[in-house]
């Protein structure tokens, strides 16, 4: 006489195996919700990311109202005060990945540029150079930011470097890495800058990883539906896109940090990817040259990236930045 096998089984493997078929029906219903929201809503799945990534970093996400802007920016970590500053077409979630390392140590804010990522825009306004230094000082100033380091990334240098220049009192050191506003030894970008052409504008897939490969040494692998997603946001910001390009193509903005060297009154770190296509590494000795009234010069020259060291050589910058406070 057999008896039924299920019956005969000790109550611990009853139980295991409940357990397990609920956990493997878990397994499959976030296969099937990762895959759909993958497919149908990428941009949640971004999000997602983007939080964690943040929250990894121990940072909160804050707003605040300073002068004509809502200035939506990250914040955390305890320390000397650091803030940085995102480039052209970029966002504050460029930092994402080195700001573990910094918050470590250091009080890091990040914020989005006026107009770029979830920060306001004002249609019709000017966002050049010039601008976006006295916007920046109403956000300094409203979060009591003075005697911060100030770390300014490509446009976000010129951005940062002119508003050191107009206010050095509140300033306590200045980073410009591949930074916009300087003399460069004419390349291939700034020839195509020079005749409009906008490399970092796209409309599909294959032109996101064109404008991508300007950036980077080593191109990260993004996700088809991710691209996408960028792809969408680029194209919905297209006019702000050109018009901003646009105002910065103009002499007065392509120069604006270098006429402003000699008021530098602070110690300066300039750092650069040896091989950056889009700011060439000959603007470094046009930023030492002028910097005739630092206290202070450093400079530090990156091998392996092109214009995004925050992200192709994470620790190497976060070294080279905590050196350079340490030492002043």
């Amino acid at each position: 006489m057999s008896m039924n096998t299920t019956t005969t089984r000790p109550l611990w493997q009853r139980l295991l195996i409940r357990r397990l078929k609920f956990l493997g029906i878990l397994a499959v219903l976030a296969i099937v919700i990762l895959g759909g929201s993958y497919l149908f809503a990428p941009q949640w799945l971004l999000k997602a990311k983007t939080w964690h990534d943040a929250t990894t970093a121990q940072l909160q996400k804050n707003a605040v109202q300073a002068g004509d802007t809502r200035w939506v920016y990250y914040e955390g970590g305890n320390g000397p005060t650091i803030v940085l500053l995102h480039g052209f077409a970029a966002n504050k979630d460029v930092w994402l990945k080195v700001a573990p390392l910094l918050t470590a140590h250091f009080h890091v804010v990040i914020p989005d540029l006026p107009g770029w990522g979830e920060s306001s825009r004002i249609p019709g306004a000017s966002y050049n150079i010039d601008n976006q230094a006295e916007r920046l000082d109403d956000f300094i100033q409203t979060l009591h930011l003075q005697h911060a380091m100030i770390v300014g990334h490509s446009m976000g240098g010129a951005i940062a470097g002119v508003y050191a220049a107009e206010h050095p009192q509140d300033v306590a050191e200045l980073a410009l890495v591949d930074s916009f506003g300087l003399k460069f030894k004419e390349n291939d970008f700034a020839k195509e800058a020079l005749a409009g052409k906008d490399p970092f504008v796209f409309n599909d897939r294959a032109g996101f990883e064109r404008a991508t490969a300007l950036a980077f040494e080593h191109v990260p692998h993004v996700p088809g539906r991710f691209i996408d997603v960028f792809v969408k946001e680029n194209i919905e910001n297209r006019a702000f896109i050109d018009s901003t390009f646009n105002e910065l193509r103009e002499n007065s903005q392509a120069l604006s940090l270098q006429t402003r060297l000699d008021k530098l009154t602070m110690p300066v770190l300039g750092m650069w990817c040896h091989d950056d296509k889009i700011i060439d590494i000959s603007a470094l000795e046009s930023l030492r040259d002028g910097l005739t009234h630092a206290p202070s010069i450093s400079t530090s020259i990156l091998n392996g990236c092109n214009h995004m060291p925050q992200l192709e050589k994470s620790q190497a910058f976060a070294q080279v930045l905590t050196n350079f406070i340490l030492a002043h």
